[in-house]
Parts: C-alpha cells; structure tokens; sequence
C-alpha cells in the first residue's frame, strides 16, 4: 500500500506570471467545504483560456495545504491515456499487476470508494483527481471516479456535453482575462523582461487579442525575442497571419506544447466528424468572416448558406448530400458549441453566435483565395437575404450592418469582383434613412473608393455607388458638395449609360433636388421640366422615379414664392403614391409632411397642424418613435401649432422633444440646437 502523500502523474508547473483570477476563486468556493455540494468540478473553455494552469494550480494549492492525501493527475486527451495513468496509480499504490492496464485502472476506481473502517479516528486517503483536457466523455465511461466524502474530482474540457453535468457535478465556465487581468499580465511578462511600454498600448494589443491568455502568453514571448516595441508588434499583428506574429513551437513560453494557430484544428476536425458530417468546418469558415461579437441566427439558416452546405460538403466518408436543412444547421451550431469554438445563444437571435476573433484568424489564416472569394459572396448573400423588409432601425439591423462591416474588412475585393454586392448598398441605406446621414456618407465614400480601384470609374456600379454618395453627403450638410457631384456624375452617366438610362435620370433627379436646397431655384426647375418629360417617356408617368421628380416640382413651385399651388400639388400626389408605393411608404409619409408644411407657409398653420397630427401615429408606427422624421414631425407640429395660437401648447410639445432628440440626435445636432434655442427664447 502506498505511503502519504503521493503524487501519479506531472503537474504541468505554474506559468510565469500566473494571474490570479474569478475562476481560481470559483473553484476554490466550491471545494471550500471539500466539495460536499458537487465532489467533480468540471472547467469548460475553449482552446487557450488557460483551464489546464487552473486545475494546477488548484492541485498545488490543496497539496502545499496539506489537504489532500493522493493527487492524481491524468492527461485525459484518449481513453487510453486515461486507463494507463490509473493502472499507474495501482502500481504505485497497490502493487496491482502493471501488464494488465485495465484491471489496474479498475482496481484503482474501486479502491476510490468510500469505505466504513471500525477503528475510530481511522480514515480512507483524501485524493484529488484531475482529468486534464478531456476530448470526449465517451472516454470517461465506466472510468468516473466515484462520489466520495473523502475525494474530489476535477475535469478540464472544451467539451459542454450534457453527460459532464448532473448530480454531484458542477461545471465552472472558465473566460477570458478581463481587460484587467490581461494588461496586468502583459506588464508583469514584459517588466520581467526589462521591458516597459505605454499602458494604452498593451491594453490596446490585449484587445487585439481578444484578452485570450494563450494568445497573450506567446505573443509576449514574440514580442520579446523579437525585440519588437508594442506598436510596431501591433502593425504586424493587423497585418500577418497569426503564425507569422506568434512563435513556433520552439519558441513557447511556459511549457506550452501548441501554438494558437493550431490550438483549435484537432476541435475543427473533429467537429467535422460529428453529425450532421461534414458541415462544421464550412459553418465555421462562414462565421470567421463575419462579427464575432454576435451573428444573427437568420443569416446562418437563410437559403444561401443552406445551398452553401449542400454544394460544397467537407470530404468526410458521410458527408455526401443533396440539401441541407435549417434543423442540420441547428445541430452544427450544436457541435461547435458542444467542442467550445463558438458560443450559442438562441434566444438571442439578433446574435445567436459568438465566435472568438482568433479562432477566427486561424481559419481565415488557412482559407485559399478561391474558397475566401466563393465564402465571402454566401456571406453577402446571407446577409442581405436575412435583411428585414420594414424601415425601423432594430437591433436585427443593426446587427446586420455590424457584420457586414466585418465580411467587408475580412472580403478584400470578394465583394467586388462580379460588381458592388447589394449588401453594401443596403447597409448604406440602412444607416441613412435610420438617420446616420453621416454614417451613410462615409460608407459610400469608401464603397466608391473601392469601386473606383476595382472596376474603374466607367462602371456603372462605380456610377451608382457615386449616386449615393451624392445623396448622404447633401443629407449630411454638404449640400453645395452634392450639387457639384452631381453635375459632373449626370455628364458621367449620359455619357456612359445614355441621357435616358434610368441611373441616369435618377442622377438628374438628385441634382434638381439639390439644386432646390441651395436656393437655385430657377435651374432646378428648368431641369427638373426637362427630367420629368424624359421620364413620362421612359418610365411611365406613375413610376417611382417619376413620382420623385414630380414631389421636387412641387417643392419648388413652393420655394418660388407659390406655396399654395405647392400645397395643392402635394395634396394631389398623396393618392398617386399611396396607389404605386403603399399607405406607409416612406416617400409616402414624406409627401404627407411636404403638404403640412406648404399649408403653413400658405398661411394656415392650424390645417398644417393637423395633418402633422394625423402623420405622426402613421410614422411612429413605420419608423419607430426615435427615428429622425418621426422626431422632425413632432417638432414641425410644435411650430405650426405654436403659430395657430398655441404657443402653452407648443411650449409642452418642445419641452418633451428635446431629450428625445438630444438622446437620438445629440445634443449639438442642428435640429435639437433649434428646439433649445426656441425654448430660451419662449422662457
């Protein structure tokens, strides 16, 4: 029999450096009372967060404290593995026949059960095992160390199968740093080093991490032998792949046996093995180039990754098939979350998965430029296919837009290569008519850049990606800018597509509109005549287009000093675009607010009032009640109110708009500047 204490088996030794964290003290909680509660701790995590240095250094702690008898501890990675360090342990302490493994490691489980002893103060041995790593739980079966009053077991694992929980197992999730621990740690590595940076640069290079503590680990030893200051390491990192920035195996700090480059690939592969066969690595290439701070959930089951999965299946021995359902999708996600290389959140659908930023890198880092290029368009087109149709700026939207500012800095010229994907173009329309004018213009202005560099400015994508520059930068304020841009792109077009080409035409509409704007009335009136025959013509006089042209007109006639005329237009083109566009069409909703306000200037304030009233339930309903023309009727009824005699009143409309549009807007935006500045006037 053996002799106490005794150890089977290596601690890995402490990591230089070791940060104390939550973890640590989690686990430390749950044992406090020798684990009475839950005798197994499981730690669950993903490849990195260091839940190996956890379990050693809560195995150490119990040994220097003298609180444990027998420490075992099994690098738990094949079922192998495992039965031959228990066999191990018999040998050690039991003198059990070491060419029979199995019957060893059988006699070790059964010596683990508590037993009754007659002589009074006699006791078993306190022990404490750890399986470190654990790939599969199907390696552990019949292989669990007892429950026992006087023993603990704790698990290491990526895996979050349901067969680790239950009675008398408690899993503790093990994270990353914090942003605290992370630079914390990063100071200590480097000052042991004889190496001092600038605080913001280590916190900013723990952010471009992702806080993972393998990856800090390595990084630092990078850093250090390559005599790299933070910055310069930082430019390299944004720049390389992951295994060009880390060191090679023989560089590892700490003992490590893996790089963060392959820290995830045996998970990969055998996710790839699990069912539904074959998918889990293409579902998680999908994911790397998107947002890792949360994927819609209808993205990755829309039709195009669906036909994605279907034509392009990993060679695995089952894979082969001829579709792909929105349940397999659902098991994939399952597998992913199951081996922790991403986190599933399905009532959260908005950002149902969460994937690490290198975990993405990595597989980003092994994609061949035709499979990046044929993975980036699924991307788009799952992106644009899980756009909702309405016009209010939800969290889904907003999603949406996060990560598709993710697929296009991962995408190079993916999103280009067959002309501008839509997905650019509705995710610029999306900041814009949310009221991100300025948004809007700058993702145009680097959308037409791109296209310029990658299909010249003769393409008639380039054109249209023009047009909508033009149209946000007057939105956001620029209007004489836009006046200018247009003119030269309305010459561009007629020359490249035809003076009757429909992107033409629209080019000449936002020209008379912004022409209007800047108080060039008169041209933007012969132009606009000039338009609207072309378009009566080409397009129809009931057409969309024409329908613009046609609410320009009236605005016009308003600013040329008839605005009853102009009111009477509007009141005549609300039915028409009722008729073609829908009851709650924006641009229906917008001549309702057109008519309002020419009615004000026509001198009935009190009609214009309550056409106000009468639109503002309808874009509350359609807009959302913070959009900005939802917030620009409320303050256009407050003045017309105030002028029909109800200045109490619109005293109490301002006062209960202003936090609205300092909150939505800002509180320098020019709108809520006007209602504060109208306030200290009233007061």
């Amino acid at each position: 029999m053996g002799v106490w204490p005794h150890q089977v088996g290596v601690i890995p030794r402490q990591a230089d450096c070791f940060q104390h964290r939550g973890a640590a003290e989690e686990l430390r909680e749950a044992l406090a009372d020798g684990g009475a509660a839950a005798p197994s701790q499981v730690l669950v995590g993903t490849g990195g967060v260091g839940k190996t240095q956890l379990a050693a250094h809560h195995a150490r702690q119990y040994w220097a404290e003298s609180a444990v008898d027998l420490v075992v501890w099994v690098t738990a990675t094949t079922r192998e593995a495992i039965i031959g360090t228990y066999a191990q342990a018999a040998v050690e302490i039991l003198d059990a026949d070491p060419t029979r493994p199995e019957q060893a490691a059988q006699t070790f489980l059964a010596w683990l059960e508590p037993k009754q002893f007659g002589d009074e103060g006699s006791r078993s041995p306190r022990w404490l095992v750890v399986l470190d790593d654990l790939a599969d739980p199907a390696d552990l079966r019949g292989l669990w160390p007892p429950t026992s009053p006087s023993g603990n077991t704790l698990i290491t694992t990526r895996r979050r199968d349901a067969s680790l929980t239950g009675p008398g197992r408690r899993l503790i999730q093990v994270g990353l740093f914090t942003p605290r621990e992370s630079t914390a740690y990063l100071t200590t590595t480097l000052v042991a080093h004889g190496r001092h940076e600038p605080a913001e640069q280590l916190a900013a290079l723990a952010g471009d991490l992702g806080h993972l503590p393998l990856a800090l680990s390595q990084a630092a030893a990078y850093l250090i032998d390559a005599r790299l200051d933070c910055a310069t390491y930082r430019t390299r990192l944004a720049d390389r792949t992951l295994a060009a920035v880390l060191p090679d195996s023989s560089g590892l700090p700490d003992d490590q046996a893996t790089t963060v480059a392959a820290a995830w690939s045996l998970s990969i592969e055998r996710a790839d093995t699990m069912r539904p066969a074959g998918l889990a690595r293409l579902m998680l290439q999908l994911a790397a180039l998107l947002d890792p701070n949360g994927i819609p959930h209808a993205v990755l089951t829309s039709s195009p990754v669906l036909t994605h999965l279907a034509e392009h299946p990993a060679q695995t021995p089952d894979a082969d098939r001829t579709q792909v359902t929105a349940e397999e999708v659902e098991d994939v996600l399952g597998t992913l979350r199951r081996l922790s290389l991403i986190d599933h959140a399905p009532d959260i659908p908005h950002q149902a998965v969460h994937v690490h930023q290198l975990i993405q890198r990595a597989v980003r880092d092994r994609m061949p430029a035709d499979q990046r290029d044929r993975l980036a368009r699924t991307a788009a087109d799952a992106l644009l296919a899980a756009w909702p149709a309405g016009y209010r700026d939800t969290v889904l939207t907003q999603a949406l837009r996060a990560n598709t500012d993710a697929l296009t800095r991962h995408a190079g010229d993916s999103l280009y290569k067959e002309g501008i994907h839509d997905v650019l173009f509705r995710t610029g329309a999306s900041l814009g008519t949310t009221g991100r004018a300025g948004a809007a213009m700058n993702h145009f202005a680097q959308v037409t850049e791109q296209a310029l560099v990658r299909l010249g400015r003769g393409h008639p994508d380039t054109l249209v990606a023009y047009n909508h520059l033009g149209v946000w930068m007057g939105y956001a304020g620029h209007e004489a800018t836009a006046v200018s841009l247009f003119t030269l792109l309305w010459a561009d077009m007629s020359d490249v597509l035809g003076p009757a080409h429909a992107t033409t035409l629209m080019a000449l509409n936002n020209l008379v509109h912004w022409l209007g704007q800047v108080g060039h009335v008169a041209s933007a009136s012969t132009a606009a005549v000039k338009l609207l025959s072309l378009q009566s013509q080409t397009l129809g006089g009931e057409h969309p287009a024409t329908l613009v042209t046609r609410n320009n007109l009236a605005a016009l006639l308003g600013y040329s000093g008839d605005a009853a005329e102009a009111a009477k237009l509007f009141k005549q083109l609300i039915p028409v675009r009722e008729r073609v566009l829908g009851v709650d069409h924006p641009h229906t909703l917008a001549t309702r607010h057109n008519l309002a306000h020419w009615q004000g200037v026509a001198g009935d304030a009190a009609r214009a009032t309550a056409t106000l009233a009468a639109l503002l339930p309808l874009r509350e309903r359609v807009l959302g009640p913070d959009h900005p023309d939802t917030l620009l009727t409320r303050a256009d009824m407050a003045i017309w109110q105030g002028r029909a005699g109800d200045e109490s009143g619109a005293a109490t409309a301002f006062v209960k708009l202003l936090p609205d549009l300092e909150r939505v807007l800002g509180p320098e935006h020019p709108r809520t500047r006007a209602v504060r500045d109208r306030l200290a006037r009233g007061r």
